[in-house]
């Protein structure tokens, strides 16, 4: 089957019910809100675990006052979220979310990642994070940003990092294995290679719809019973000047800035059958998903069409 007939066939199985009644009676993924929180939870594949519908990346802290990352980690704790994630790469991320999540650290769930392929680097990389982070422990450990064949072939070697993580659930370091992707190709072939219990992934109108990048990743997620995270869901496209680039410092990427468009960017990810979002790594855009996460509903046929329309007038972050 041609990727068109088969991103049409995928999105006709989507949205052929009513996404309410898709999310509820095919992937059981909804849950009733957490009496002490305001947001969503729903089920993380097979891990047995809850997370709130969009998570606190920690890019958001980067750069930031320690007064004022404690200030955000307490207003989304506030406010339902129990997903934190984090990277090494997030700049000061670290240092900032590790501080200002101290006090709730047992009733979070924490992932961080590593961008390191090797056993030694990804070990070196896992010890600091965890110090950095002030816990004995993440939740979730990730392979970060696989890209190419080759990422996937030396992370899952012989000396791979895959062995670190291994070493680390046994451990008690890690409790959950899982990868974020950028390449459908890397993300199905990390699928096949390992039982990952995670992934993380750009899951975007504007690519889903009119390029027919992610169905395959999510049909096939689905079918292993994973955890599915979700990436860019309010990426509008890549940058289209160098001066509406410096408005958004933290964002690799435009974002859906108006505050329809982010709904609906927002919207249109928590309802495929995914776990979580996490938004993009600046606080005026995660206090948005927090407000649309607060009320959320699936989008109805029109604003299915109106989400269509506004891509189809935007190109595309990733293609298959």
């Amino acid at each position: 089957m041609d990727r068109r007939k088969f991103f049409h066939k995928s999105f006709a199985g989507i949205w052929g019910l009513s996404s309410l009644h898709y999310l509820q009676a095919q992937d059981r993924q909804l849950s009733e809100p957490a009496k002490s929180s305001l947001l969503v939870r729903r089920k993380l594949g097979r891990t047995g675990e809850e997370l709130s519908i969009i998570g606190l990346g920690g890019l958001v802290l980067a750069d930031e006052t320690q007064k004022r990352a404690n200030e955000i980690v307490r207003d989304a704790f506030e406010a339902g979220v129990n997903y934190f994630d984090v990277a090494p790469s997030y700049g000061n991320a670290e240092d900032r979310l590790g501080p200002a999540l101290k006090p709730y650290r047992n009733k979070v769930f924490l992932a961080s990642k590593t961008l390191r392929r090797d056993k030694a680097g990804a070990e070196e990389e896992l010890n600091r994070s965890l110090k950095k982070m002030e816990t004995d422990h993440f939740d979730l450990y990730q392979l970060h940003a696989l890209a190419k064949a080759e990422d996937v072939e030396q992370a899952l070697g012989p000396g791979g990092a895959l062995e670190t993580f291994r070493r680390g659930r046994e451990a008690g370091k890690i409790r959950f294995i899982g990868f974020s992707a950028h390449s459908q190709e890397a993300a199905l072939r990390a699928m096949d290679g390992f039982d990952f219990d995670t992934i993380l992934f750009p899951f975007n109108f504007v690519c889903f719809i009119k390029a027919g990048f992610g169905p395959a990743v999510l049909e096939k997620a689905r079918e292993k019973r994973m955890g599915i995270l979700a990436l860019k869901a309010m990426a509008r496209q890549a940058w289209p000047s160098e001066e509406l680039k410096k408005q958004w410092p933290k964002a690799w990427y435009q974002p859906l800035s108006d505050p329809g468009e982010a709904e609906l960017g927002l919207r249109f990810t928590l309802s495929l059958s995914i776990t979580a979002a996490v938004p993009p790594g600046d606080s005026r855009l995660f206090y948005q998903a927090l407000k649309t996460a607060r009320s959320f509903r699936p989008l109805s046929d029109d604003e299915q069409a109106q989400a269509k329309r506004l891509a189809e007038s935007l190109k595309p972050l990733f293609e298959v």
